[in-house]
């Protein structure tokens, strides 16, 4: 028994979009009735699967960066900051944390703004406003041979302090291109989309969806060759599966890399994907394809 081509298309569809645009405009206005220090320079925008238009209707979070701009991060020793000029910062992120939770606190009540979380705040749904998983980030720029190479973003886990170093302009911008007329015609995004909707519906009988994250399935799937994509969702859900069962269990899954390309998909990082996972997660969906 398969699953039946209507099913995987209702699967492919967009979730909705207009409340966590209402979401974004809600924060942004919050943060422009702060008062900032003098100088500081921020910018607010989505991030994820609804920046990238890959949510789906089991999506109830929105993730939104709030990143300071008015100074940045990198990769540079102190050694080469000095020989390009660049010095330190009196204002660094973990002040523009504060600042940006305060700002919140302010708008929306201190009963809406939960900050025990270790790596975003979470801001809790209210009249309209759906909840927001508000990361506040700080640039950061990636250098080889003191060449500026990549431009992102940087925060620190509460209270640990591990840094994350993450691409979302890049990660957005390669997503775009696999889904354009001269990768996959379209095909990508709605893919993913099938992707995530049958690991919402493993996860009822095998397994809890948090060892299965949508950054990561988007990632895995944007290694798939264009080829494997197109005709129909049957063939580009099997043909898809049958790739990533192939390569996840050889040697070739030590190649593939996160959708922004800075970084590859597995390994022991906070920033990366279990393969043990990866393999699970595959094997399900076989299963669920056959039974």
């Amino acid at each position: 028994m398969t699953i039946s081509e209507s099913q995987l298309q209702i699967w492919s569809n967009q979730g909705a979009t207009k409340s966590s645009q209402q979401t974004h405009n809600s924060i942004r206005n919050a943060l422009s009735r702060y008062q900032w220090p003098s100088n500081v320079t921020y910018n607010a925008y989505l991030q994820g699967s609804y920046r990238n238009s890959t949510n789906i209707r089991a999506d109830s979070d929105v993730d939104i960066v709030i990143e300071l701009t008015s100074v940045f991060y990198s990769n540079l020793t102190d050694a080469e900051k000095n020989q390009l000029g660049i010095i330190p910062a009196t204002y660094d992120w973990f002040a523009f944390r504060q600042n940006v939770i305060t700002a919140l606190c302010n708008y929306y009540g201190s009963q809406y703004v939960d900050t025990s979380g270790s790596k975003s705040i979470k801001l809790l749904p209210n009249s309209g406003r759906i909840r927001a998983d508000v990361v506040v980030a700080v640039t950061y720029k990636h250098y080889e041979a003191m060449r500026l190479v990549a431009e992102g973003m940087t925060f620190w886990t509460v209270p640990r302090g591990q840094q994350i170093c993450n691409y979302p302009k890049q990660h957005y911008d390669n997503g775009a291109s696999k889904n354009s007329d001269q990768q996959t015609r379209g095909w990508y995004k709605p893919t993913v989309r099938v992707f995530k909707n049958a690991r919402s519906l493993i996860a009822t009988g095998f397994l809890f969806p948090k060892h299965f994250p949508s950054y990561f399935i988007e990632c895995l799937l944007y290694n798939i060759p264009p080829s494997r994509f197109r005709v129909s969702f049957q063939s580009t859900f099997t043909n898809s599966l049958n790739w990533l069962n192939t390569e996840l269990n050889n040697d070739n899954w030590q190649r593939f890399v996160c959708q922004n390309e800075m970084s590859y998909l597995f390994g022991n990082s906070i920033v990366q994907w279990n393969i043990d996972d990866a393999r699970d997660y595959v094997a399900k969906l076989i299963y669920l394809w056959n039974a």
